[in-house]
């Protein structure tokens, strides 16, 4: 496949209008679209306005950025530059004053998740040892979302080396839910997540391992997409294993995840309409729907409720052995990859830090974590032999389970909640308590995300809906390895019938 940065300025501009027709926007329909508060617009309304140049780029950043400041006390950024970003979005008004071609994401400010290079910003990884680290270059997805005409708004705040599910990162502050500041909004990718959620973009970077991109837009009411492993390639981001790392993006909409696959990948094929009526959903209770939070059980049984009476066919089937499978194969590879990843990182791009520097460095959970699980002799980290049946027999056979499992039973994904709990309070990491019974805090919120995430298929992630508390419930759509497009299409129509949730106070 062709990527955008090498395609002919006529090629690039066909592309250019096939992603607006992805997102349905002929001209006049956009246009007619356009909220009275550009905060509200996606970011396919954002840059079509800004392409016809109904909307300055400088305007639509300065707002951005005022929002920015308005929600600093949810902690969602470590970098932020609000002159750079001006200067950037001036530069893009010069180019449409100038009848420059203008590519898919023009004058579109991005923030990226500050585990993934950038070249003129730090990243950190949410870590005190790589504060002033600057990587010579960016990242490649970033390198992509430039040269599609994006411009990169700040690095987001994450849980510290993107080693956990909360974004509590005790060296640069505690990320907060918007629905509820007491509240976790989920991780690692939680600034990201919250950024989008509050309207301070339409569209971010994040990054998923085990849930990264998928537990913080369920707990924070937006939409996340972990796209088919080594998709979009992992190269300049931190990273924990070498078969689970994926960038991916958090928006309002299914089609703004759209717009940032086709500008990543370069394909700008329209998504293809699909009709919920006979689509068939399998639902695999055994695994995905034991222990659930009360008010999770019924929001999530209210969702499969409006997919039924919309056409979808749930079809009651499990997964043989997921469970086992998924339990063998999962931890014991993060769990021996995940300091060597990491140092080949500090290596490969010159950070001037080593591994033992890095954690020296680490804040004291961080210290704990990894100490528990990730460090050679580690109390909980599988053996040498438990991790390669890991990784050589029981992954494999997990994602052959799941390729049974979709051509047998004639699904286009599977749904179920994206987590057992809703967004937990702050410094409650340890265990939940779900219907009288305690669990462990990493089981309520991995058990549902880690099959996808090991086996490498594409999951999608949407609001269903809020709890009587008001907190965000997120439910996913996991789809066979490959079937990115189809996903989202399928999306599409999924997020027609389930809705968006209000936006939070900010």
């Amino acid at each position: 496949m062709s990527h955008p940065l090498h395609l002919s300025r006529r090629e690039f501009i066909a592309m250019t209008a096939a992603s607006l027709a992805v997102q349905g926007l002929g001209a006049g329909v956009a246009r007619a679209m356009t909220p009275r508060d550009p905060l509200e617009l996606s970011a396919a309304q954002a840059v079509a306005a800004m392409q016809r140049g109904d909307l300055k780029a400088e305007d639509y950043a300065g707002l951005l950025l005022a929002r920015c400041e308005a929600g600093k006390h949810l902690n969602a950024f470590i970098s932020l530059d609000p002159a750079r970003v001006l200067e950037a979005a001036r530069a893009a008004d010069r180019r449409r004053a100038a009848r420059a071609f203008l590519g898919p994401l023009h004058g579109l400010p991005i923030p990226v998740k500050d585990s993934v290079n950038t070249r003129d910003l730090p990243t950190t990884s949410g870590t005190p040892a790589l504060r002033t680290f600057r990587p010579e270059d960016d990242a490649p997805v970033v390198r992509a979302l430039r040269g599609a005409g994006a411009i990169v708004l700040g690095k987001t705040n994450l849980h510290e080396l993107s080693f956990g599910w909360t974004s509590t990162n005790l060296a640069y502050g505690t990320v907060k839910n918007p629905y509820d500041p007491a509240r976790i909004p989920g991780g690692s990718s939680g600034g990201t997540a919250v950024a989008v959620a509050t309207r301070m973009a339409p569209l971010g970077v994040a990054e998923d391992t085990c849930g990264s991109i998928r537990v913080p837009a369920a707990m924070s009411g937006i939409t996340g997409f972990r796209p088919t492993t080594f998709r979009y390639t992992p190269r300049g981001v931190m990273p924990l294993t070498a078969v689970y790392d994926t960038v991916g993006p958090h928006a309002r909409t299914v089609a703004d995840l759209a717009l940032f696959d086709s500008a990543i990948t370069g394909d700008f094929n329209p998504l293809r309409s699909v009709s919920l009526k006979g689509a068939r959903l399998g639902i695999s209770r055994a695994h995905y729907f034991t222990d659930l939070d009360p008010e999770v059980e019924r929001v999530t049984d209210a969702a499969l409720k409006k997919l039924r009476e919309a056409g979808a066919v749930l079809v009651e089937a499990d997964v043989p052995d997921l469970t086992r499978l998924v339990d063998a194969a999962n931890f014991p590879i993060i769990q021996n990859e995940t300091v060597a990843m990491i140092t080949r990182y500090l290596e490969e791009f010159e950070t001037g830090v080593t591994f033992d520097q890095l954690l020296a460095a680490a804040s004291e959970d961080a210290k704990r974590d990894l100490g528990l699980f990730a460090l050679p002799g580690a109390k909980f980290r599988a053996p040498k032999e438990v991790y390669e049946a890991a990784r050589d027999v029981h992954r494999p056979a997990l994602q052959q389970a799941f390729r049974t499992y979709f051509c047998g039973h004639g699904v286009a994904a599977i749904v179920y909640p994206t987590t057992l709990v809703p967004a937990t309070p702050i410094g409650q990491d340890q265990e939940v308590e779900i219907n009288g019974k305690k669990v462990p805090f990493y089981v309520a919120v991995s058990r549902n995300i880690a099959p996808g995430s090991c086996a490498g298929i594409p999951g999608l992630v949407l609001p269903a809906g809020l709890t009587s508390a008001g907190l965000p419930v997120g439910v996913e759509l996991d789809g066979p390895a490959g079937t990115d497009r189809e996903l989202l299409a399928l999306g599409l129509a999924v997020e027609r019938v389930l809705g968006s949730l209000p936006a939070p106070r900010v």
